[in-house]
């Protein structure tokens, strides 16, 4: 298991528009287009650009009239009954033309709300708006995205000198096609998965498709040493590998998502120089390969942030703090690492590497007031910020903002509510996408209005800093956001959960 470690957050994950696949199960991108980030399409939209060709006027779409408009040149979607024209923002969508393409001409509601979830689609799409259905469209497939991406460094560490059953190690490449255990046979076609590229101007994107409906983090494992990228992926009884000599640079550290239902994991890495790549680089020996996997020890790293027992300063031992580590991790019954951390008992062993992170305390010098807004996991590095910067006395506010899918998502809801009321320095406010019938608190998304909203509640005349946590997409929406109302680099932080 890897130490405590904050990574900076990963850069855009806008794509090329796809290309014709060639030999090695990759395909070569081009590079996106100049002037296609969230900020030119806000400035876009704000132009007063007739964004739909209706010139503002409003229509009620019927399912057979949407069905037509599936065409990049055409392309309609809808979204909770709304429909919009997302054809000038094709070019724009940080997922890539073909992601948001998946939708064209069909009601991509619950293919947005597992992707998504956070994102205020409304406030990106106004100027979009066709109008209404007049019934319900026909669906498209959906697909759900597991835990927020890990950060996985370039070395790895000694065996975790822990054995339980179900954890094994590859030995024998198993090449395509030969029978698998049971006499049943897998023809190439059946199990082979593929894998394309992409790329902007500061990262990479390796995009796996394993063809296996129920993949998560947990069941990736990725290296990166040198030049050489390897990645494993579990599947049952056998691995799938990828192993390639990169043909840049590339800086540490690799950030992996998984979208479970439809079997994709996406490597991101950056650019160690604002170089094109005109390929990815040279397959390995083990590339494109299987490895049967048998019985016995595996080696695994995952980063985790360390917390505190607790965000109540009466709860917290001093003592206890500085000889125990305190990790807020979520128990995946397939994975490979946290069941064993679950089953872990007094007298075990689990090896750790050194701490590394990019914030420091130091960058809170001069600071009084913070604004923290935190996805899902995200929450975790906030925790250790919050009470730091709650024993400043001459601190004088800290809002945080917790968003989530459901209620039963919130991490540490009594505590952070505890905390809000027993210093008056400290607010928090939820907001749930999926909110239950009884929910009073905040619904929807994440929208320029909030952000503008906690902007004007800051003391006129003190120093803030707003910390952003939580998947990429999250991130880059957000920090647009607060950058569009005027707020500097220097004063927004990135981390990643």
């Amino acid at each position: 298991m890897d130490g405590p470690s904050q990574f900076p957050a990963v850069g855009s994950q806008q794509r090329a528009a796809a290309a014709p696949r060639t030999r090695g199960g990759w395909t070569r991108k081009m590079l996106l287009k100049p002037g296609r980030s969230l900020m030119d399409w806000i400035r876009l939209i704000k132009s007063g650009k007739d964004m739909t060709g209706l010139k503002g006027k409003l229509l009620r779409v019927t399912p057979e009239e949407l069905a037509k408009h599936k065409e990049k040149t055409d392309c309609w979607i809808c979204i909770r009954g709304m429909v919009y024209n997302v054809t000038p923002y094709l070019e724009y969508h940080p997922g890539g033309e073909d992601e948001l393409m998946r939708g064209a001409g069909a009601d991509a509601t619950e293919l947005f709300d597992q992707i998504h979830s956070w994102v205020n689609y409304d406030s990106i799409l106004k100027e979009c708006l066709v109008g209404r259905m007049t019934s319900k469209p026909f669906p498209v497939a959906k697909a759900s995205v597991t835990q927020p991406r890990l950060m996985v460094p370039k070395w790895t560490l000694p065996n975790v000198p822990v054995t339980q059953p179900g954890l094994t190690v590859p030995k024998e490449i198993i090449p395509n096609g030969l029978a698998v255990p049971g006499g049943s046979q897998k023809q190439p076609q059946d199990i082979s998965p593929r894998y394309e590229w992409f790329q902007t101007e500061d990262t990479i994107t390796v995009v796996i498709y394993t063809k296996q409906k129920d993949i998560n983090s947990d069941s990736v494992i990725v290296d990166l040493e040198g030049d050489v990228l390897r990645t494993e992926v579990r599947q049952q009884e056998y691995s799938y590998i990828l192993q390639l000599e990169l043909s840049n640079k590339v800086q540490e550290g690799v950030s992996v998502l998984c979208s479970s239902k439809v079997g994709k994991i996406e490597l991101h890495l950056k650019k160690l120089n604002n170089t094109v790549w005109s390929d990815l680089g040279q397959p390995g020996e083990d590339n494109d390969s299987y490895k049967k996997n048998t019985n016995g020890d595996v080696e695994v790293v995952r980063p985790y942030t360390p917390v505190l027992p607790s965000l109540c300063p009466e709860s917290v031992d001093e003592d206890q703090t500085c000889t125990n580590i305190y990790l807020m991790v979520k128990i995946n019954p397939d994975g490979l690492l946290t069941p064993i951390i679950d089953k872990l008992q007094i007298g075990d062993s689990i090896y750790m590497s050194s701490p590394e992170g990019n914030f420091f305390c130091t960058q809170l010098e001069g600071i009084t007031e913070l604004i923290l807004m935190a996805a899902g996991t995200g929450f975790t590095p906030m925790v250790k910020l919050i009470i730091f910067a709650l024993k400043i006395l001459n601190f004088r506010k800290i809002r945080l903002v917790v968003i989530n899918k459901e209620e039963k998502d919130i991490l540490w809801k009594d505590q952070l509510d505890k905390l809000a009321s027993t210093d008056q320095r400290f607010e928090v406010d939820y907001i749930l996408s999926q909110p239950h019938a009884e929910w009073a608190g905040r619904m929807g998304r994440i929208e320029m209005s909030l952000c503008a909203e906690l902007l004007s509640q800051r003391t006129e005349g003190v120093k803030s800093l707003v910390c952003v946590c939580g998947p990429a997409s999250f991130t880059e929406i957000v920090v647009g956001f607060y950058k569009e109302l005027g707020v500097s680099d220097e004063e927004i932080c990135t981390f990643s959960p």
